[in-house]
């Protein structure tokens, strides 16, 4: 059975797709119908898995078809992977009616919503999320961009695609640590916006990290369910969106730090909300006991709960190209209570002793 729900955006609306064996569905890629040129955008990886039952499903609408293979990992999402977009699309004419298909992780995704966002000045794009952390985060929202070595997504442009089309199925071929990463994710939503939800992921971590499909179908429904509601508010994160971003401030600090592909994102981001509930216990917003659940239900996820020993020095630092910092002062999203987040300025002296009381300093 398929599930779809809407982004609601005025007139930059999109659905969400989520099913089995969508890719092999022509009737969910009909933004491509007006198109004069379609380029999936993958890697070497999803290539040779999905590429070309993709490429047969596109080629029904009678469009030329064109494949952009791009290398695997994080490390390769800079300036010189997104100039391989480039140099294809200008090589082989593609124009203001060319459609981009994002086939692949949250690497891929951005990459290609930057390089439609940036192309001609704009041109649409579809994505086909092949991970869970893309398909339950970053393929929703419009957030694209590439990383710097001074920061993670600090370039980058708001650009909605026209569809996306989450197929459970390309689940199956994700190693476990590919699939642990996006329960990451998972959790994430739960523990800022819905504490049944929380409560449902703890009960069925076992069926989840299975990848049982009936468990990923939820999983996936109600996190983008929870993305979109809060996307459609604040489509451009000038408030609630920020909210998202619980465990990412200390995570990009970590991915930084260690070099982009060390840890992989949910790695990184499990573990920055290990640090960031202990932040909100400091603050008195949560219990002790809610911060050691937390990190029972992350570690539950095969995800690392102790941070890479940098120093409170190269955190501070680290943590200061991040894009909620504002007039120099970090902001960091914080549990007001399990299931509700908010934003707020923290005094240094309690962040570090988060640092300190979790093993980073």
């Amino acid at each position: 059975m398929m599930k779809t729900l809407e982004v609601d955006l005025g007139n930059r609306s999109y659905p969400i797709h989520i099913g089995t064996d969508l890719i092999d569905q022509p009737a969910l890629f009909n933004a491509c119908e007006k198109s004069t040129s379609i380029y999936i955008v993958t890697n070497t990886t999803v290539a040779p898995l999905y590429a070309q039952r993709l490429t047969k499903t596109l080629e029904t609408f009678g469009k030329p078809v064109r494949t952009i293979v791009l290398p695997d990992g994080e490390s390769y999402k800079d300036w010189k992977n997104l100039q391989l977009i480039f140099d294809d699309l200008l090589k082989f004419g593609a124009d203001r009616q060319t459609m981009l298909v994002a086939l692949g992780g949250g690497v891929i995704g951005d990459m290609t919503g930057f390089a439609a966002a940036s192309f001609m000045r704009g041109i649409r794009f579809i994505q086909v999320p092949t991970t869970l952390l893309a398909q339950v985060d970053s393929s929703v929202g419009g957030k694209t961009g590439i990383n710097h070595p001074l920061g993670k997504n600090m370039i980058g442009a708001f650009h909605q695609p026209a569809a996306v089309i989450a197929d459970l199925n390309t689940l199956k071929t994700l190693p476990p640590r590919e699939l642990s990463a996006g329960l990451a994710e998972v959790v994430k939503h739960g523990a800022i916006a819905d504490e049944q939800f929380l409560d449902w992921i703890e009960a069925n971590s076992k069926t989840l990290l299975a990848c049982d499909t009936d468990a990923m179908g939820h999983a996936v429904l109600r996190s983008c369910e929870i993305k979109s509601a809060v996307v459609s508010a604040d489509e451009r994160e000038g408030g609630i969106r920020a909210t998202l971003n619980f465990g990412h401030t200390f995570g990009h600090a970590i991915e930084a730090g260690m070099g982009y592909g060390e840890w992989l994102h949910g790695e990184a981001v499990g573990c920055g909300m290990v640090l960031g509930a202990d932040l909100s216990c400091r603050l008195n917003f949560i219990s002790k006991a809610e911060v050691e659940r937390l990190t029972k239900i992350i570690q539950s996820m095969n995800l690392p709960i102790t941070p890479p020993k940098f120093g409170a020095e190269r955190y501070m630092e680290l943590m200061q190209v991040d894009k909620k910092t504002e007039g120099g002062q970090i902001r960091y999203v914080v549990l007001e209570k399990m299931g509700k987040a908010q934003i707020k300025s923290v005094p240094n002296a309690q962040v570090i002793e988060t640092l300190a009381a979790t093993g980073a300093a």
